[in-house]
């Protein structure tokens, strides 16, 4: 695959460590599916990052892989449209990830910003290992092997993307520099034609010269869309026009994602660590008994106390899950007493359960059927594979290693 088609390409993951929330959901899976339609997809579950952090426990990955996987497909992430597999299924993630360790700065590990952030808030468990300070290259190899071109994030993932492309120019400078290079460059310009050829020096002048960044999109269009020459003269060709070598890793960029802060049953961000969750699966009755019993404005005291909304955590499911005219309702209601708790709850536990009833009739079906949930994953990591293998081969070759 080219670097420049990897444009089209996004890389996410998530780690299995219990089943799915309301949080996952409007925070990472609802904007797996809408990806899924524009771009060729690589979702993947990441067993080996959570290893970092829950080593020691090997009966994480018994249920959790396979439940999460369930949940993905209840929520319409399509394995026709996208390729779902197990990282720990693609071993060719490690074997990047130790070249990548050759080469990659002890430093740029350290001033990653979550590094020292987890360990503060994961002072419980021993995380001064080697795998711990190492899994933000693992993370940046999960991306590279596929050359995916985007990688969607939220604010405070982008440090991670952007180690990321720095390990990926680190790399292209260090062997991306063939002997020859621009005189083999220059020949594959003339492979395009005189007219395609002409355009491609004229985009790569103005954009070296001019900076004109439309110039450079230009010429990265004309060259995929190339007949005329070989992917590696492309790659050539995609280095040269910013004055590099030749483009092996592909440096990926955020996709930021804007997701509304999913409020747990105490108000706090929903998180399995704070014991505030309502889960994809969460039986129907259950989920009108939790939000039933959320705590609310403590100034509440009777029917008859007004209350601030601002003060209450149920306000916050309001702004997730209802209109404009039932939060004015709800505003106007509390302030004046006109309606109590348990009214202003009922719209919230109505849309939760309608958001959640069609989502569990699928869940259902691939409950059912374990078998077919394993061959998904086992058909999406072949095809996961098959990519990470091409670019392996050219990594390897890059570096000498594949001489025999």
């Amino acid at each position: 695959m080219s670097t420049v088609d990897s444009q089209q390409r996004v890389l996410s993951g998530m780690r299995p460590t219990g089943r799915l929330h309301l949080g996952h959901l409007h925070g990472v899976l609802n904007n797996w599916v809408k990806l899924q339609n524009e771009y060729e997809c690589f979702f993947f579950v990441a067993d080996w990052h959570a290893l970092t952090t829950h080593y020691g426990d090997a009966e994480l990955f018994d249920n959790n892989v396979i439940d999460m996987v369930i949940d993905w497909l209840a929520v319409g992430v399509n394995p026709g449209q996208a390729a779902l597999f197990v990282q720990s299924k693609v071993i060719e993630h490690a074997e990047l990830h130790l070249l990548l360790s050759m080469l990659t700065p002890l430093g740029w590990l350290e001033r990653v910003p979550s590094y020292k952030d987890m360990q503060d808030k994961l002072q419980e468990k021993d995380l001064d290992t080697y795998g711990f300070l190492g899994y933000p290259l693992l993370q940046a190899a999960d991306i590279l092997i596929y050359r995916a071109g985007f990688v969607p994030v939220g604010a405070d993932q982008v440090a991670h993307v952007e180690l990321t492309r720095e390990v990926a120019r680190r790399f292209n400078h260090l062997y991306g520099r063939e002997p020859g290079f621009e005189e083999h460059a220059v020949a594959a310009i003339r492979k395009m034609g005189k007219k395609a050829g002409r355009l491609y020096s004229q985009f790569r002048t103005a954009y070296q010269e001019q900076g004109d960044h439309d110039a450079l999109a230009k010429a990265q269009a004309l060259l995929q869309a190339q007949q005329n020459i070989s992917l590696g003269d492309r790659e050539r060709l995609f280095g040269y026009l910013e004055g590099g070598g030749k483009m092996i890793l592909a440096e990926p960029k955020s996709l930021l994602t804007h997701a509304p802060k999913m409020p747990g049953l105490d108000g706090q961000k929903m998180s399995k660590s704070y014991n505030n969750t309502l889960s994809l699966r969460e039986p129907l009755d259950q989920v009108e008994k939790k939000i039933s019993t959320m705590p609310t404005d403590p100034a509440r005291v009777r029917l008859s106390d007004p209350g601030d909304p601002d003060k209450c955590p149920v306000w916050q499911l309001h702004q997730v899950y209802t209109d404009e005219e039932t939060r004015d309702w709800v505003v106007q209601g509390c302030k004046s007493a006109g309606i109590g708790c348990l009214e202003c709850k009922k719209p919230v536990i109505d849309a939760v359960i309608s958001e959640l009833e069609p989502i569990q009739q699928q869940a259902q079906q691939y409950e059912r059927d374990p078998d077919l949930v394993k061959s998904i994953i086992v058909e999406g990591s072949e095809t996961a594979r098959q990519s990470a293998r091409e670019t392996l081969h050219e990594v390897r070759s890059a570096m000498g290693l594949s001489a025999w």
